[in-house]
């Protein structure tokens, strides 16, 4: 059987992981479905929402696990780009709360999109396909 990837997830290393799980959850939308450890201050945060998924990792935590990851900056130059419907539904819900680095418009390649900024720095395109609006 030919070797084939079947998901990605982001697995973003946050500096204050309670104001991420919020903006992810509040802002965003996508539910919490599981911490760790069950309650606060949490060492992690998996958001989901159908096949969706979000892993938030504390700073320090990780600094622990994994050293090499320590001494680097959150943010950066990472970006995420979802998939979504209703983008202008999601524009109008999201843009008051959140850091606009795109406001939404058309773009030439046929996507309807904005980008906002998570609390690290985090990029974040949301974009729906004109033809299936």
């Amino acid at each position: 059987m030919e070797p084939r990837f079947i998901s990605v997830t982001p697995n973003l290393v946050v500096s204050d992981i309670d104001r991420s799980a919020a903006f992810y959850r509040d802002v965003l939308g996508l539910p919490i479905h599981m911490t760790v450890p069950g309650a606060a201050p949490f060492a992690f945060v998996w958001l989901k929402q159908d096949d969706v998924n979000i892993f938030l990792n504390d700073r320090a935590t990780v600094g622990e696990l994994d050293p090499h990851l320590a001494d680097k900056p959150p943010g950066g130059s990472f970006t995420i780009y979802f998939r979504v419907t209703g983008v202008d539904a999601l524009w109008e819900r999201i843009s008051p709360h959140a850091r606009i680095a795109e406001a939404i418009n058309t773009k030439p390649y046929g996507m309807r999109e904005f980008a906002v900024e998570d609390p690290d720095g985090y990029l974040i395109t949301l974009s729906e396909e004109m033809g299936q609006r």
